[in-house]
């Protein structure tokens, strides 16, 4: 089913290619247009009127893409009843947007690959506009394209296009497939073979298609095992005659009531599992152990992600890694918040410290302001005794007149004395401020100190959290080169196995032509061996085959035509000599 999301942001692209003067409208008799095709691609009747109700107050101007939106999701997208074609969807809206924006003649990538790379773009983008992907989606969406090549990732290469795009955190849909149609993640890359990866992450992505491969079914009702194409999506597992996908056989649909679990092997099957739903049971063989798993594994997926009410699972994925975008974002806006805390804290801490600092200088000049006039006092206060009594001593008879004069000077002279010891104990409270202050001051210091170090363990905490993301990493990375190595060993072994048939079947032939000549030589030997002996046995007499005899010297009775060995010579004496007793006379040839 599709994301109303997805949708909208499809239409965003055709809203902002029609929006020539990008000031943000468009005009209406476009977006009349476009809602028709809209509608058409949607199988839904569209309805001029309500377009002219909703636009009533606007007749003539363009139209915002704020205004438009609201007319798209109440007239167009809620009378959508039935599943439509979403590529159609898709490809329409892309067709309005894609020819003024890039050149593919200069791209590793068709058209088609473009249109796949723009439909993973609205899939990966962030829910704001205008639409944007994030570096961390990109690089998913690389490493699933590198993934599905069976190639390396080249990282100095795509650092460099990074550096060139002036430090961006995020990038449009065309610099997106300017990434992808130039390489810049791999350094050699086939235009065949990014085709290939680019068409299995849009089914994967775009179309839902989680697993797909051949494996053999086994029938319902002639029990016979037959070979399948078969495409996993999260809510069924369809099979098809072959990978083309024109021609269904069925479909096995995947919900909380079905389960999935291994077989052992059987009828001369190998790799078994099951599918159990309500109304019927589903046998089915792949080639390896490892591709069963996998299989399964698959399944059992989908089956807890549909009981859950989940979506697919790379769905899901992306919810959680914008969950975790979304997490740390907070966090460091947290962090950072905490950190200026702290420094307007430890400015404020600084503050009240020169303001304390300046109030014991305050102090400290006051303090000696007063000493100097206390010793002055003193001085002063020391010569005018010192005049007192030498006065005394001139005019000490006019002394008993000036007792009463000079009883109150004394009385006077012992007040400034009480006032100078007052003076002295204020200056002592004085420095003992001082002291104090210098107490706080210290105190403030070691405040200060603490905060710091709290400062350093956090950074320390946030390093140790970015080394472990970096070790997982690299544990993966190691744990794909491993699968890597032993495919290629896979495949090696293989390319020998095929080589070591070839050969023995290029023998067997050599051996066969051998055999049939053998056959045909035998052939003409035995008939020239019976046309001889016919000739022999028609001219018998003439001409006799050489025979084995015994090994002592042979004589001959004559030569030429009519001669004779000695035992053919003896074998004419016994004849003759039977003939003779019998009265006959028989004449010998020769």
């Amino acid at each position: 089913m599709w994301l109303r999301e997805e949708l909208l942001k499809s239409v965003w692209h055709a809203f902002t290619a029609l929006d020539v003067d990008h000031r943000g409208k468009v005009s209406k008799s476009q977006l009349k247009v476009l809602s028709y095709n809209l509608c058409t691609v949607m199988k839904i009747p569209h309805d001029p009127v309500n377009f002219e109700e909703h636009f009533n107050d606007n007749d003539k101007g363009p139209l915002s893409n704020e205004g438009y939106m609201p007319y798209l999701n109440k007239y167009v997208l809620d009378k959508v009843q039935v599943d439509f074609d979403v590529v159609e969807f898709y490809r329409m809206c892309w067709t309005l947007c894609y020819k003024k924006k890039i050149h593919t003649q200069r791209l590793l990538i068709s058209d088609n690959d473009a249109f796949r790379v723009w439909c993973i773009f609205n899939f990966l983008s962030e829910d704001k506009y205008p639409l944007v992907i994030v570096v961390e989606e990109v690089e998913y969406f690389l490493g699933k394209l590198i993934e599905a090549m069976g190639m390396g990732w080249t990282e100095e290469r795509f650092a460099d296009y990074k550096l060139h795009l002036d430090t961006k955190s995020s990038l449009s849909v065309w610099e997106l497939i300017e990434l992808v149609g130039l390489s810049y993640f791999s350094k050699v890359v086939e235009r065949h073979t990014l085709s290939m990866g680019i068409s299995e992450v849009f089914n994967e992505l775009i179309l839902d298609m989680l697993k797909q491969g051949y494996m053999m079914k086994k029938g319902h009702k002639r029990k016979n095992w037959t070979e399948r194409w078969f495409v996993l999506r999260p809510s069924t597992l369809s099979y098809y005659v072959c990978e083309d996908l024109t021609e269904k056989r069925g479909d096995i649909i995947l919900d909380q009531n079905c389960c999935v679990e291994s077989l052992l092997d059987k009828d001369g099957k190998k790799c078994l599992f099951i599918i159990k739903c309500i109304d019927k049971s589903f046998e089915i063989s792949v080639l390896e152990k490892k591709k069963k798993q996998e299989w399964i594994q698959a399944i059992q997926t989908c089956i807890q992600l549909r009981s859950l009410g989940l979506l697919s699972p790379h769905r899901e994925a992306l919810l959680r890694r914008r969950e975790l975008r979304q997490k740390q974002q907070v966090e460091e806006e947290d962090l950072e918040t905490k950190m200026m805390k702290l420094q307007v804290a430890n400015e404020n801490k600084q503050r009240q410290l020169e303001d304390m600092r300046m109030k014991m200088e305050e102090v400290a000049a006051k303090a000696a302001q007063e000493e100097l006039m206390r010793k002055k006092t003193e001085l002063d206060l020391h010569d005018r005794y010192r005049l007192d009594l030498e006065r005394e001593k001139m005019v000490r008879q006019q002394m008993e007149e000036q007792v009463a004069q000079k009883s109150s000077e004394l009385e006077q002279y012992l007040q400034r004395v009480r006032d100078l010891e007052d003076m002295y104990h204020r200056l002592q409270e004085a420095l003992e401020e001082e002291r104090q202050a210098k107490q706080d001051e210290e105190a403030m210091r070691k405040l200060q100190a603490r905060l710091l170090e709290e400062e350093v363990a956090k950074r320390a905490e946030l390093q140790q959290i970015h080394l472990q993301q970096q070790m997982a990493l690299s544990q993966t990375e190691a744990e794909k080169r491993e699968l890597k190595a032993e495919q290629l060993a896979k495949e090696r072994d293989l390319q020998a196995a095929a080589l070591q048939l070839e050969t023995l079947q290029n023998e067997r032939q050599g051996a066969l032509k051998q055999y049939e000549e053998v056959t045909r030589n035998l052939e003409r030997a035995a008939n020239k061996t019976k046309k001889w002996k016919d000739k022999v046995e028609k001219h018998e007499g003439l001409v006799r085959l050489i025979q084995p005899g015994h090994k002592g010297p042979q004589k001959m009775t004559n030569w030429g035509l009519a001669s004779v060995t000695d035992i053919e010579l003896e074998q004419r004496k016994k004849m003759w000599q039977q003939r003779k007793n019998q009265g006959a006379e028989t004449p010998l040839d020769g």
